[in-house]
């Protein structure tokens, strides 16, 4: 009788870790969020004007956005083996696309930050949606440089949408664009409904 018990309390603790190890693969593959939440679709001869061959400005190392605490690090980011940008590598940081302006020079730089980050871990650009037309944000540069841009206006892309317009300008002017993602968490595609990119525009003093 004893060694019958034994065997039944044995089996119950074995079935109990495996329905333990059940549960936690089915949370982390239906609901946690994953790291690389950005994604916009980018072909890699619409992103690489001609006027980045005219570098003036430095490197960018710091984003300030005063209106929405923002206070980042700028990592660089290329493109996904998937032809997507590439995002930061984690929610602090933003990451600056290396393969188009640098903030300051002519043509559209930009520059993506997550959002709604996993466990409610605040990410850089939560309060995104904050910003209005007129608020500052500023880029320093790795020459000690800092570069002031006025927010122009915000617009809603469909995650799959063309966002060739983010990365191209042909107005022979300084812009900075910020992406990040937006909308209600998708478990089934893995990935929030929409991009929020603001535009802005470099402060001519």
């Amino acid at each position: 009788m004893n060694l019958s018990k034994e065997i039944h309390e044995i089996l119950f603790v074995v079935i109990f870790i495996v329905f333990l190890l059940v549960g936690w693969v089915f949370f982390h593959y239906f609901f946690k969020v994953p790291t690389q939440a950005i994604l916009v679709p980018v072909v890699v001869s619409t992103v690489i004007p001609p006027e980045i061959e005219k570098i003036n400005s430095g490197l960018p190392i710091r984003i300030k956005i005063p209106n929405i605490k923002v206070d980042a690090l700028v990592e660089q980011v290329g493109l996904t083996q998937g032809g997507a940008m590439g995002v930061p590598e984690g929610p602090a940081d933003v990451g600056w696309f290396n393969l188009g302006p640098r903030p300051g020079d002519i043509g559209s730089a930009v520059i993506a930050g997550h959002f709604g980050w996993s466990n409610n871990i605040p990410a850089v650009f939560d309060n995104l949606h904050k910003l209005n037309k007129g608020d500052k944000i500023y880029i320093e540069d790795d020459k000690g440089v800092t570069i002031s841009f006025i927010v122009r206006e915000s617009k809603r892309y469909d995650a799959n949408a063309d966002a060739s317009d983010v990365f191209n300008s042909s107005d022979e002017k300084a812009h900075l664009n910020l992406i990040t993602c937006e909308g209600i968490w998708d478990i089934v595609s893995k990935g929030r409904p929409y991009r929020l990119i603001i535009f802005a525009d470099k402060e001519i003093n």
